[in-house]
């Protein structure tokens, strides 16, 4: 893997080899050239490597003579929602989110703070292969400026949500214990809790990028969470990737929810309040179809990615949507998966319903996923999936992202993988031998 991995969230690779001062130089000025920006607003998450290239990327908008507006360590919510606020016209996130330490990446931000868009993306990986740079001269030199209050304004982006009542959960005075993975929310989501009344106990959120646990909140991950929630006794135990977009829960059992979860009962408060339609991505559980059908509205599947869903819930305006990774989007606050809001929005559920969260999954019908991976083998795609339907003539077929196809309570997707020569196979149903035996069946139907 010790190659430049380039998507429509930008790139990625191993500092010092597949990711270099001059790759960076090249995608920074391409961004920028494409964007056509004058200011563009920078953050990072904790890993070691994030002052270095938050140093280059200042330099290098400078040499192209445009304005940096530095927020320093921030989640990427955080620096999606500060882009529109100041007005600028792009944002830079250097983060490798759940990648290990040696990795970083370069994740850019149109004027609105939202991902490029597909032509976007493949504009700019032209102009980097043509070579095509602009760079200022001597006397048109960009500038660079500190802004120290991002966290705080996110953090008042939230209170000031119709959907929530800051008096209420503070009256609960819960106690909350919160796993940063010592990583980019390791600040903002303490003071969030603090301003909402709770009693913290913070463990991992010394944010110097040394990832005590996997870097994904993943139930796996998370036995330290776990432990502490049961020997302080706390109401629930919250966990975020070290970039802070994504957001997994521990309940007051000290039990692991699963990621699948959190947007679930994100979605359970939000229809109480605002009917609309809900926007998912194809590999999201169907405990969110059976949340939306409760509350009489559509639920939509975009193809897997985060500006996939966005546009998806841009076009058929949802009121919530997001992916099954714990990435929680609300188009009131901003159209990017945000696990500081999704910390605010749990415990306004918690405090609404004055149940345990172990009670609140409860009232969710569970599912069982199953993931495999299958050798692509010199397989054409196209002839693959064709071949598939005919397999299953009772299903429903969606071909916007590989292959998903559906039945009542049961779904697997089929896709090829953007890192490696393989297939991925997800499939999902009530019960873990049923979803077993639907990855069975796509083996063996190819």
């Amino acid at each position: 893997m010790d190659q430049l991995m380039r998507s429509v969230s930008g790139i990625r690779g191993i500092v010092g080899t597949s990711l270099t001062p001059l790759t960076l130089m090249e995608y920074l000025n391409g961004f920028l050239k494409l964007t056509s920006a004058k200011k563009i607003v920078l953050g990072r998450d904790s890993r070691p490597t994030g002052p270095l290239i938050e140093d280059l990327i200042c330099a290098g908008c400078a040499a192209a003579g445009v304005e940096v507006i530095k927020l320093g360590l921030a989640t990427t919510p955080t620096v999606e929602w500060m882009v529109p606020l100041l007005k600028a016209d792009g944002g830079i996130i250097i983060t490798a989110s759940h990648n290990p330490i040696e990795w970083n990446a370069l994740k850019f931000l149109d004027h609105e703070g939202l991902f490029l868009r597909g032509h976007q993306v493949e504009e700019l990986f032209k102009l980097v292969d043509g070579k095509i740079f602009s760079w200022a001269s001597y006397n048109q030199l960009g500038t660079v400026t500190e802004e120290n209050g991002g966290d705080l304004s996110h953090i008042q982006g939230i209170l000031n949500l119709k959907y929530l009542q800051p008096k209420l959960i503070r009256s609960k005075k819960f106690k909350v214990v919160y796993d940063a993975v010592n990583g980019a929310g390791s600040h903002i989501i303490p003071a969030l809790l603090k301003e909402l009344g709770c009693e913290v106990i913070c463990i991992h959120c010394t944010p110097n990028g040394v990832f005590p646990r996997g870097a994904e909140p993943t139930p796996e991950n998370l036995a330290i969470l776990g432990q502490n929630v049961l020997k302080e006794g706390a109401a629930v135990g919250f966990a975020t990737d070290p970039d802070g977009d994504r957001l997994a829960l521990v309940d007051e059992q000290g039990k692991p929810l699963g990621e699948e979860y959190t947007l679930a009962l994100v979605a359970e408060l939000i229809l109480r309040h605002n009917k609309g339609p809900v926007t998912i991505n194809l590999s999201t559980s169907r405990m969110l179809e059976d949340i939306a059908q409760k509350h009489g509205v559509s639920c939509y599947r975009a193809k897997v990615g985060e500006i996939n869903v966005t546009e998806k819930m841009l076009q058929n305006k949802s009121v919530i949507g997001g992916e099954g990774n714990g990435g929680v989007i609300l188009p009131d606050l901003h159209y990017g998966r945000d696990g500081v809001l999704g910390v605010a929005l749990i415990l306004q559920l918690l405090a609404e319903d004055m149940q345990n969260l172990s009670q609140l999954a409860a009232n969710i019908t569970p599912y069982v996923m199953v993931k495999t991976k299958i050798p692509l083998a010199g397989q054409k795609l196209s002839d693959l999936y064709s071949h598939l339907q005919t397999k299953f003539l009772d299903a429903q077929v969606n071909t916007d992202d590989g292959l998903h196809l559906s039945w009542k309570k049961s779904w697997v997707h089929i896709r090829a993988s953007n890192t490696e020569p393989i297939i991925r196979v997800m499939a999902e149903a009530p019960t873990q031998k049923e979803a077993s035996d639907l990855c069975d069946a796509i083996a063996q139907g190819m």
